[in-house]
């Protein structure tokens, strides 16, 4: 389930919308708007991806997503963590630690939300 940065960003309004028409989503586009058949292409190829579905309404479709945020999401960390560390997520974790100019109160809150974690599995 791979988008181009192009569909992952209608995605992103569709999502917010829950389910919307083609001209609900491109008013949400900054000018210059995106042309409709731009955007009638991008709903295309998510529909051949199986990412969204529509029902027919009259002469309009009323699109909205079959995957959601989440899943989506989860599935991109998952390959980016496989493709890029190995598949490991303690390097990924160690990586995103140092390399982000975390505060010490970030770190703290991120600190508190592992151990919350840990008592989660513990409990299990």
């Amino acid at each position: 389930m791979k988008l181009s940065q192009a569909e992952e960003k209608l995605m992103r309004y569709l999502w917010k919308l829950q389910k919307a028409y083609m001209k609900d989503l491109i008013q949400l586009y900054d000018d210059p708007k995106p042309a409709t058949t731009t955007i009638a292409t991008l709903l295309k190829r998510m529909i051949d991806k199986n990412i969204l579905t529509y029902e027919t309404n009259g002469k309009n479709r009323l699109y909205r997503p079959l995957v959601s945020r989440k899943a989506y999401f989860n599935k991109k960390m998952t390959t980016l963590v496989t493709d890029f560390f190995g598949n490991s997520k303690t390097q990924f974790a160690s990586y995103f630690t140092e390399s982000s100019n975390f505060t010490t109160e970030e770190l703290e809150e991120l600190k508190s939300l592992i151990e919350e974690q840990i008592k989660k599995k513990v409990k299990k």
